[in-house]
């Protein structure tokens, strides 16, 4: 159909709805295919009007036409079934699985088996995936903001979605036009001519009367047509609304087939099962039509959107948004926005970039430029190093470089950049070089690289894994883009293409592809893929303003703020599918002094500082959310930062430091900060250490020498602190002798017995869910016991806490989750289970069948591989829940397929039972661990045997032959901690490298389990006397141990812990399984704020002694 008559098909719609034929309205939508009216879709979901929906959807998809469209009808017929099971119409339930739903199962067999299970629950919010399903009436509104995003993302839904931009009465106005235009050719126009009929070309009768005159278009020959029955025209602005275009500056010229993008991810199925494989879908992708101009051999990766655009995952499962969990579109509340000033950091030179650290949320990085940065923890007031400018070795430097430096040796910090784990940060400086270090918790803060990676100054630099390792992206004065491998500093690519000095890089990734977007001074946006074909695209800035561009934490919406040449500064949110701007945010100054900057939080916040305030948006609202001035005392353009949780904002001052806003979570992370403040009669805190040596691999120590340390203080307390140095007394400067944190009483801690109203008998095994809102015990007589803590007033996070006791969780129906133990010896087995990652289902075994339990109803849903030989060690495979490792008593490893009930293969190398299997998707490795004290690695693709080590056993120890062996990967994913009862060690895993060692010298004390803390820098290590040591990850250094006396009213020789684990997402949080049944909660009090203090680098020898 050509154009034109499109068109008229347009306005034929707005005729036909301008007088109300709205059936043939949406009919006319439904067979051209031109327009599809959301409104009136979200009318008939709303109404329940499935059969309606499905019909006018056929107009413009089929099921089986894409992804997306799949994902589509899948939720509405979801739903349809879901509601009839509400309604308890099983017949109902069956009809629509078997003609609606029972098409998926061609793509997602085990799911279809899931939705079929439905049928066999009293009630289907049994299953823990729908237990928050609501009202029939709150379902449809929340599955249709999924059904929203999906159709917007949906290719053949494109330039469908919004009607025309068009005049009232459009329709009717043409012929208007027309019939003026048919009566001023009339011989004898009439003065008022009567138009009778349209079927004909007007003519007027013959008359002696003068010439009409000309007509204009607003002379409406023809008057609004009346229905039968009197229907006046309809008032009011029609209902079809055109939105804003794009800006012209869009990328849709450079894309094979551009498409609209939601705003927010889509979203991920709650069971938990396998999406289909996309590898077809990306293979179409690569095979479409190339672009004219673009040559062959870079077709598959020039359309860098048009892929992006459609390779996104959508999964044939239910959505998991339901009351309670929804991605609400109202206004984000301005209470929630880090708004309290809680301390402030004399820095004593003018910040230029500042770091969160990605896990320890009050772990911040601060660059200045004076070539000096700092690293600070703010949950103890510590000022945890700083080090200033220093070339490491500079005869390995360019002799431009050196020659730069021996005019001047000073140079500021441009940027500062924690890597994505938290190991490594770089530095960028204004004097070609980066350096590189490595963070190993505690202080120990290493050199690791030094690049001389630009002609000038080096601007900015980033983090990302364009080959499944680590790179460093780097770009420079010199109008070039470099990346770096973060391991060797050898130069992997070199981007050039940029006329003016290179402002900032922005990597990411979507599925499999990788790209960098690069912008420049001058306003210019460029995106790279990671090969030598230069950039794929160039286009301007808004204002062509110096950008910096940023993706949201979810990394589905893009977004960048800069300022024009003329101080004009745009923040504003891309369509990535077509290179256009989606939104421009309203309120930034027209005469900003400097780059504005500004940062994203939480998904939904947008942040710059301009015009000595801090201005906040909702994403999804232009106009501002809130403004705030930190109480005074910022520059003209701020720097600004938040951490990974949005709970803190770190806002640089003019004074030369920076203040600490925070909400009331953050308020609570910070909370030590107050306490140990009141506790010194509010005396200010200082930490003031120096840099030590600068060779390559040396660790930075504690120098309190500095002659000027920042200074952080409360708020309202001592801010302004010209100088510092006289307020400073020798008593704080001088270094404090390091003793042993010793916890010997029940007011030194926080602890909490859980409540237990079942059977007490000891704990074997212990773990936290996933969600950090429960906790799973295993018992010796093969119970489970589940505790869950509630959200409410006390508990505002529903988060595992010391402070309010949880529920003792059962079903309604009363059941217990019990393992087989027929035929079993229960002193002889070795009780173990596995948590699936979404807590819905746990896998465990007390010496018989393994039972595979649903953790909402705590049935039985199957269970297998009966003995002999028992599992003693259970893991599931960190990419497929259906996979599972399974340690036999035997000394074997069986490799079990869930889904088709098959040993896919079995593993030999042990001589004794296995006690500990973990999983590393960074080395894709299988590290086992047994009684015969020995560990083996194995490669998970093919299954051998990598490397084999014995532990190395304690002179003067005697092991018992049935010891457990159990180990547990750090999250870096390569060093795993192994626990013996002789011993904890830190091993590299790849090689099975021993990097440290701890071992007590009581030859009748027995380590009974460790584990990591969430953030990996602290071990809790429990011991048959029912003491806990805590350690550092970093060198097993002893910095706090407690008493058994500190959390159990009444001690006893025969009650202590058997198992200990850590919480999910609080560092400072661990739990334990006692002897006598009981299970502990416990935290270091909020005065405290953490476990004791780190022991100095002189005190860190190797503590094997107790």
């Amino acid at each position: 159909m050509s154009s034109l008559s499109r068109e008229l098909v347009f306005l034929i719609l707005q005729f036909l709805d301008e007088e109300k034929f709205k059936e043939t309205v949406h009919k006319l939508e439904k067979e051209s295919g031109f327009f599809f009216n959301m409104r009136y879709f979200e009318d008939a979901v709303g109404n329940g009007e499935w059969d309606e929906v499905e019909k006018y959807l056929s107009g413009f998809t089929k099921v089986d036409d894409n992804r997306y469209s799949m994902k589509i009808f899948f939720e509405i017929r979801k739903q349809k079934y879901l509601e009839a099971l509400d309604k308890r119409d099983h017949a109902k339930a069956v009809e629509i699985l078997a003609k609606d739903l029972k098409v998926f199962s061609t793509f997602n067999e085990d799911l279809f088996k899931e939705i079929t299970m439905l049928l066999t629950l009293q009630n289907f919010r049994e299953n823990e995936q729908l237990s928050k399903y609501g009202d029939t009436k709150s379902a449809r509104s929340i599955m249709l903001i999924e059904l929203k995003k999906l159709i917007e993302a949906n290719p053949l839904f494109r330039d469908k979605l919004q009607f025309p931009s068009l005049k009232n009465s459009r329709l009717r106005t043409l012929i208007n036009q027309s019939l003026n235009w048919q009566h001023q050719l009339c011989k004898n126009p009439k003065p008022n001519p009567d138009i009778k009929t349209l079927f004909l070309d007007h003519t007027c009768g013959q008359t002696n009367g003068a010439r009409a005159p000309s007509p204009v278009p607003t002379n409406h020959l023809m008057g609004p047509m009346h229905k039968v029955g009197g229907f006046p025209p309809m008032g009011g602005p029609p209902l079809y609304q055109h939105a804003p275009a794009p800006m012209p500056n869009s990328l849709a010229g450079w894309m094979a087939n551009p498409s609209s993008m939601p705003h927010q991810t889509l979203s991920m199925g709650p069971m938990g099962l396998t999406p289909p494989n996309n590898a077809a879908d990306s293979e179409h992708v690569l095979k479409r039509s190339r672009p004219s101009g673009i040559p062959e051999e870079a077709s598959s990766t020039a359309n860098l959107f048009h892929l992006l655009a459609n390779n996104l995952p959508v999964n044939i499962m239910p959505s998991n948004i339901y009351p309670g969990q929804s991605r609400a579109h109202s206004m984000y509340s301005a209470d929630d926005l880090p708004k309290t000033v809680v301390a402030n950091l004399n820095l004593g030179s003018a910040v230029k970039s500042m770091d969160f650290h990605p896990s320890q949320l009050t772990l911040l990085l601060v660059g200045t430029n004076i070539g000096e940065f700092f690293l600070w923890d703010l949950s103890s007031g510590e000022r945890i190093t700083s080090k200033k400018f220093q070339v490491w070795e500079l005869g390995a430097c360019t002799m431009i470089l050196q020659a730069s430096l021996a005019n001047e040796y000073t140079a500021s910090v441009n940027r500062v950049l924690w890597s994505p784990d938290g190991r490594l940060f770089g530095v960028a400086y204004s004097k070609h070089i980066v350096q590189l270090y490595a963070y190993f918790g505690d202080g120990d803060l290493r050199n690791h690289l030094e690049i001389d990676a630009h002609i000038g100054s080096v601007n900015d630099l980033a983090f990302s894994h364009p080959k499944q390792q680590l790179s460093v992206i780097t770009c420079g004065e010199d109008k070039i883009i470099k990346v770096w491998d973060a391991a060797t500093g050898a130069k992997q690519y070199t981007f050039e293409g940029h006329e003016a000095p290179v402002y900032s890089v922005c990597p990411h990734h979507k599925e499999h592809i990788q790209f960098i977007f690069s912008t420049d001074v001058d306003g210019k946006i460029k995106a790279w893929l990671y090969d030598n074909m230069g950039s794929r695209v160039d286009y301007d800035a808004p204002g062509h303003s110096c950008t910096t561009m940023a993706y949201s934490s979810d990394g589905t919406r893009l977004f960048s703020c800069g300022t024009s040449k003329d101080g004009e500064s745009y923040i504003v949110e891309w369509n990535e599918s077509e290179g256009a701007v989606r939104r421009t945010y309203i309120g930034l100054g027209k005469r900003s002094v400097g780059v504005v900057q500004f940062d994203t939080a939480k998904n939904r916040i947008l942040a710059a500082g301009d015009e000595f305030n801090i201005k906040f948006w909702d994403m999804d609202h232009v106009n501002i959310l809130s403004i705030i001035d930190a109480d005074g005392g910022l520059p003209a353009s701020p720097c600004i930062r938040f951490n990974r949780e949005g709970t803190l904002l770190a806002v640089s001052t003019s004074d030369n430091g920076t203040k600490i806003l925070a909400n009331a979570e953050g308020m609570r992370q910070v909370r030590s900060i107050e306490n140990r403040a009141g506790a010194a009669s509010k005396a200010p805190m200082v930490g003031t250490y120096g840099a030590s040596g600068s060779a390559a691999g040396t660790s930075v120590g504690a120098d309190r020498s500095s002659s000027l340390g920042p200074v952080i203080t409360l708020n309202g307390e001592s801010r302004n602190l010209p100088d510092a140095k006289c307020r400073i007394s020798d008593e704080l400067v001088k270094p404090k002798s390091w003793k042993l944190t010793e916890i010997n009483e029940q007011s030194q801690l926080r602890s909490l017995r859980l409540p237990d109203s079942l059977l007490s008998v000891r704990i074997i095994r212990l773990i936290y869910t996933n969600s950090g809102g429960a906790i799973l015990a295993l018992a010796y007589n093969a119970v489970h016991k589940l505790w869950k803590w509630q959200r409410n007033e006390r508990n505002t996070t529903g988060k595992a806490t010391s402070a309010v006791p949880p529920q003792l969780w059962q079903p309604s129906s009363g059941i217990l989750m019990t393992n087989d133990i027929s035929e079993t010896n229960l002193e002889e087995a070795v009780p173990c289970f596995a948590l699936s990652k979404n807590d819905s289902y746990v896998m465990s075994a007390s010496g018989g069948k393994i039972s595979l339990f649903n953790m909402m109803t705590f049935k039985t849903m199957t269970t297998f591989m009966p003995p002999p030989p028992a599992a003693t060690v259970l893991a599931f495979h960190p990419q497929d829940n259906n996979i599972i490792a399974i340690g036999m008593e035997d000394s074997s490893i069986q490799i079990y397929n869930v889904r088709v009930d098959e040993v896919k293969t079995k593993l030999k190398g042990h001589q004794k039972r296995v006690t500990g299997l973990a999983f590393s998707n960074a080395l894709e490795v299988l590290v086992s661990s047994g009684a015969d004290a020995q560990l083996c690695v194995w490669s998970v693709d093919g299954w051998e045997k990598k490397a084999s080590k014995y532990l190395q056993i304690p002179s003067g120890r005697s092991s018992n032959p049935l010891a457990q062996t159990r180990i547990q990967f750090h999250q870096d994913q390569t060093h795993v901690l192994v626990v013996h009862e002789t011993q904890i060690a830190v091993y590299e895993a790849s090689k099975l490298e021993c990097i440290k060692q701890w071992f007590s010298r009581d030859s009748g004390l027995s380590i009974t389990d460790a584990t990591y803390s969430c953030d990996g820098q602290t071990i809790y290590t429990s011991f048959d006397d029912g003491s806990v040591s805590i350690f550092t990850a970093v060198g097993l250094k002893l910095r706090c141990r407690i008493s058994p006396t500190a959390y159990m009213p009444t001690t006893s020789s025969r009650v202590y812990p058997l198992v200990v684990t850590a919480h999910p997402s609080e560092a400072n949080q661990f739990a334990l399984g006692l002897t006598d049944g009981g299970v502990h909660v416990l935290e270091p009090l909020e005065t405290e704020g953490k476990w004791g203090n780190v022991p100095p680098q002189e005190n860190g020898g190797d503590q094997s002694s107790r």
